[in-house]
């Protein structure tokens, strides 16, 4: 059984630095500016240089700094020229959102396909993964040490550190034809799932691990279906409120190894009800097992060394 998420009332950024992919348009722009108006230092990247850098420069109206780097997330050097911007300008980063992503490119699985056609190698699909998952995972192993690196002014007290990723509806449950992006989406689940205990153990500080799943929200990744889904009477969401809603996955300090689905603009956990009902739809007995089997294969470091 899932659970609200109301985000914080009284948020607050001021002096903290946020990195992110995918904020050039939709909702990683609107995450862009609502950062920037809470006092945040914005280091945000996209493949798309025009509206990154008009956003860029319509948002200078406070003394924060705000940056736009041309960043494909498919490279692991503009992953980490992302974050080196960040923390060569400001001395540290707070949080990390990996927000970049793609639709559907092709029909991977066309049951037109003949012994012929069969043979053309799916790039176009392959290009998904490689954007909504390989970009996560090249984000994830970056911020993972750039988030818990020491600022020169932090004393001893905790500082609250986070990473973020934006799954989808399609991670958490089957979307008939869009083969590569539902698995390349329950692959950010699956990505934040296997950080969330390891990097809630990092030192000095400890990392949030989350991911957000939005349903339909208007923007150009569903401009061909937008009539079929107000006919139906379905609720949507605009970017700026799932926006608000990653605003607060990013500030609420309690809120660690979720998932939030957004629905109509409002926010439901969804990890929480599903591991503390697990031996109701696993069984008991089960579930125990599961959580022995776990604790005896630890981290998975031993499988590492076999096969290096």
């Amino acid at each position: 059984m899932s659970h609200p998420f109301h985000p914080p009332l009284d948020i607050s950024l001021k002096g903290k630095v946020i990195v992110l992919t995918g904020g050039a348009i939709g909702i990683g722009a609107a995450l862009v500016r609502l950062c920037h108006s809470a006092g945040a230092h914005v280091f945000f990247g996209d493949v798309l240089d025009s509206p990154g850098e008009a956003l860029a420069q319509e948002l200078h109206f406070n003394d924060a700094h705000l940056h736009f780097i041309h960043c494909d997330v498919t490279s692991y050097a503009d992953n980490l020229m992302l974050f080196e911007k960040a923390f060569e300008t400001c001395g540290r980063v707070d949080h990390a959102f990996s927000n970049a992503g793609i639709g559907e490119q092709e029909n991977l699985i066309d049951p037109h396909l003949t012994l012929e056609s069969v043979r053309k190698e799916p790039k176009k699909s392959v290009s998904v993964l490689d954007v909504n998952l390989k970009g996560p995972l090249y984000f994830a192993r970056i911020a993972s040490v750039y988030l818990r690196q020491k600022a020169s002014g932090d004393g001893e007290a905790p500082v609250d550190k986070s990473l973020t990723f934006t799954s989808s509806v399609a991670g958490f449950r089957e979307d008939p034809g869009l083969y590569a992006y539902v698995t390349s989406k329950h692959g950010v689940m699956g990505l934040m799932r296997s950080l969330r205990s390891d990097l809630s153990k990092t030192r000095p500080y400890p990392i949030r691990t989350n991911t957000v799943c939005p349903w339909m929200t208007l923007t150009r990744m569903v401009a061909g279906v937008e009539g079929l889904w107000d006919a139906a009477g379905l609720p949507s969401n605009t970017p700026e409120a799932v926006a608000k809603i990653m605003l607060g996955v990013i500030t609420d300090p309690t809120l660690t190894g979720e998932a939030v689905y957004v629905e109509g603009g409002r926010g439901w956990k969804l990890e929480e009800g599903k591991i503390r009902l697990r031996p109701q739809w696993l069984g008991e007995r089960q579930t125990k097992d599961l959580d022995t089997g776990t604790e005896v294969l630890g981290s998975g470091e031993g499988w590492i060394a076999e096969q290096a």
